[in-house]
């Protein structure tokens, strides 16, 4: 069993010691996070393998030990290109463009190392509370599919979309060639900003309901009126539009500006409150997963913040969402299964829900009753709001001084007038945009949620750290994740290389499948030989064993998101929930 008092500081794995080996892409954004929470390895570099291993040790735990790999099931996923294959996501980030694309950063390597830390964590805080698990394996497959997990749900729904899939979307450029994305959650001010451009009434009106939805089906076809107005108008008469209108714009920044201002901070941050109010190892005995018997009330919008309590009731703990008086609104977005939202169970399956007005006093006094009893607070608001509500964390101390309080917020306070903290505008800000697309395309965000899912699994690992810190410290924890923190995860490889001189962006048509006569077939990213002649004449099942029967790893890209819950590659991990939507089991296996 831990000792609690290993671990005086805001890095909950002081005096804890590594080893690792591994596939370098996933690895190494593993070990630098366990460094950056503070624990120590001998050597620098992961050694490279196929299959990674890692043993965590430390005194007053027991080593735990973490296992990764791509599949599990022989002609499976064997890197980032062909699990972006297999899993969908291919499928979705090409949505914008009419065929499967894959992402140019190693999205699914980055969501697996976030996960193995999560189990690591885990494991630890399992130990800490009396627990006795010692392994963690996750899969890169598996956590492929958590990040299209929305997307899934929807495509196996019963009831169609609430708009078009089809291919477009933002980003616009000006008429002096500056590449932008345009934000705004408000209809009044998306049509306020085109009419000030003159843009034509019909456009304005037909172009709201894709921009609207383009979170949920990752793709916007909007009427080309509009990207030709946008043409049509300078950069500096854009920004005034949308400063008369109360949009936003921002230009697509790229990698090289976005390491001049790096700063090199953490993706999170961890503030332990004193004097110590937990009582380390008192909490009920653990069940068989680590955070049972924890609560976490959640008070989530959209997608960061209901993903990261997701992943904390998948590992036990309580789950209680507070919504506003008549429930979520996005229950009843289509496409719906039994009358509910698919991609809303999607994130929210299994929490309790209580309705609260948070911005009435008596509302105010049932939330604190309710964080009196509670471990985590977790919330995705808009930056000053928990303050302007008095439910920020020093207030939500004062009933509960042992409460982790968590913020996944959209830019962590550290950057200067940034614009709105959402998923597309983060990816613009941060030269997402150019690190997601190869040398020779034009940047551009992708319009699959990259930074809201990432971003949520961050938070997810930010409050595990916390609970551990809190364990072995007896603090209670101000935490905090962003979705700037997700961005510079994602982007670290590349301006890794972009700082040591080397080219930060892939080759060209890096990523891009072949086509079939009825489909496509991904290779492996370091297959660069020429494919066969004559594959697009193939169907894709011969189209596949030409290219593999010539020792080159590949897959058949899914193209069809329905047909994943009969894929044999995903026995196991995909099966129907009570109302008939499609659910995940959980990304780990803690034993």
């Amino acid at each position: 069993m831990a000792s609690p008092g290993g671990s005086r500081t805001d890095r909950p794995l002081d005096t804890l010691n590594f080893d690792a080996s591994g596939p370098p892409a996933i690895m190494g954004v593993v070990t630098d996070h366990l460094r950056r929470l503070g624990a120590r390895t001998r050597t620098a570099v992961p050694p490279a393998s196929s299959v990674g291993h890692l043993t965590l040790a430390g005194p007053g735990f027991v080593p735990v030990e973490a296992s990764v790999r791509w599949s599990e099931r022989p002609g499976g996923a064997v890197d980032e290109a062909t699990a972006q294959a297999v899993s969908g996501i291919m499928a979705v980030h090409g949505r914008r463009h009419g065929a499967p694309r894959g992402i140019a950063a190693d999205f699914v390597s980055t969501a697996t190392a976030v996960l193995t830390v999560q189990g690591l964590l885990a494991a630890l805080l399992g130990q800490a509370r009396g627990g006795t698990t010692r392994r963690a394996a996750t899969r890169a497959d598996h956590a492929a599919l958590l990040t299209v997990s929305q997307y899934l749900a929807a495509a196996a729904a019963e009831d169609s979309e609430a708009t078009e899939l089809a291919p477009g979307g933002p980003p616009f450029t000006s008429a002096d060639d500056v590449h932008f994305e345009l934000e705004t959650l408000d209809p009044g001010a998306w049509a306020a900003f085109w009419r000030a451009l003159d843009a034509p009434a019909e456009a304005i009106r037909a172009g709201w309901r894709p921009f609207q939805f383009r979170y949920a089906t990752a793709c916007a076809p909007l009427p080309e009126a509009l990207h030709h107005t946008a043409r049509a108008t300078s950069w500096p008469a854009l920004r005034a539009a949308a400063d008369s209108s109360g949009a936003q714009v921002c230009r697509l920044r790229s990698l090289r500006e976005r390491a001049a201002e790096d700063t090199g901070a953490t993706p999170w941050s961890l503030r332990p409150a004193h004097p110590a109010s937990h009582r380390p190892g008192q909490a009920a005995p653990p069940a068989d997963l680590p955070l049972a018997g924890l609560t976490v009330l959640e008070a989530g919008r959209r997608i960061q913040g209901p993903l990261a309590a997701h992943l904390l009731g998948m590992l036990g703990a309580d789950v209680i969402r507070i919504e506003p008086p008549g429930g979520d609104p996005l229950r009843g977005m289509p496409p719906t299964c039994s009358g509910v939202s698919a991609r809303w169970l999607a994130l929210n399956r299994g929490k309790r829900a209580v309705e609260i007005d948070i911005k009435a006093e008596s509302g105010r006094r049932q939330l604190l009753d309710l964080v009196s009893g509670a471990d985590v607070f977790l919330h995705n608001w808009a930056p000053g709001k928990a303050a302007e509500l008095g439910l920020d964390s020093d207030d939500l101390a004062r009933v509960r001084p042992s409460l982790v309080y968590a913020y996944t917020s959209g830019w962590a306070g550290r950057l200067r007038t940034p614009p709105m903290g959402t998923d597309f505008m983060v990816q613009a800000r941060t030269g997402v945009g150019e690190a997601v697309r190869p040398e020779g395309e034009v940047p551009a965000p992708s319009l699959m949620t990259l930074l809201d899912v990432l971003g949520g699994m961050l938070g997810t690992e930010t409050v595990l750290a916390a609970l551990l810190l809190r364990e072995r410290t007896g603090c209670g924890v101000r935490a905090e994740s962003s979705l700037l923190g997700a961005a510079d995860v994602l982007t670290a490889p590349a301006l890794s290389r972009l700082a040591q001189g080397r080219e930060h962006r892939s080759r060209p048509g890096f990523r891009r499948p072949l086509r079939t006569a009825d489909g496509w077939v991904a290779v492996a990213d370091e297959q660069v030989a020429e494919p066969p002649a004559g594959l697009d004449k193939l169907p894709t099942s011969e189209a596949l064993a030409t290219v593999t029967g010539r020792g080159t790893p590949a897959v058949a890209v899914t193209t069809d998101l329905a047909r994943i819950a009969d894929d044999p590659h995903f026995a196991g991990l995909v099966s129907n929930d009570s109302h008939g939507a499609i659910a995940l089991s959980t990304p780990w296996s803690l034993t």
